[in-house]
């Protein structure tokens, strides 16, 4: 599967972005998805996680609230609407496949990152 994140840019605190992650080469539609950022000199961290069927969804803290994951398994395309943005959310966004439906099975394919850039 091949994973192209989209919809990063650069917005003022208060805003709203709208990532999308669109794949190809096979479906997602069994696996969950997850979208994760690192911002310079941190590691990599989960943002959102949604199992395959959307039933089950998970958010870090810090977004929590702010961050809602979706996704549509006929467009094979998983979102990530980022409201209220803090410059603290400042990062290149990748998206993830799951091993899995279960957002806790790990991940396995990712895709290249977006960024969003939050100005204070």
């Amino acid at each position: 599967v091949q994973l192209q994140a989209s919809g990063g840019g650069l917005v003022q605190t208060g805003g709203s972005l709208r990532l999308s992650c669109a794949a190809s080469g096979s479906t997602i539609s069994t696996y969950a998805m997850g979208w994760f950022r690192q911002a310079p000199g941190k590691e990599r961290d989960i943002v959102a996680a949604i199992s395959w069927g959307g039933r089950n969804t998970r958010y870090a803290e810090s977004v929590k609230g702010r961050f809602t994951i979706s996704r549509d398994n006929a467009k094979n395309t998983v979102y990530l609407q980022m409201n209220n943005l803090k410059p603290e959310d400042t990062a290149v966004y990748y998206c993830a496949q799951g091993r899995t439906g279960s957002v806790a099975s790990g991940w396995d394919y990712w895709g290249q990152g977006t960024q969003v850039t939050v100005s204070s």
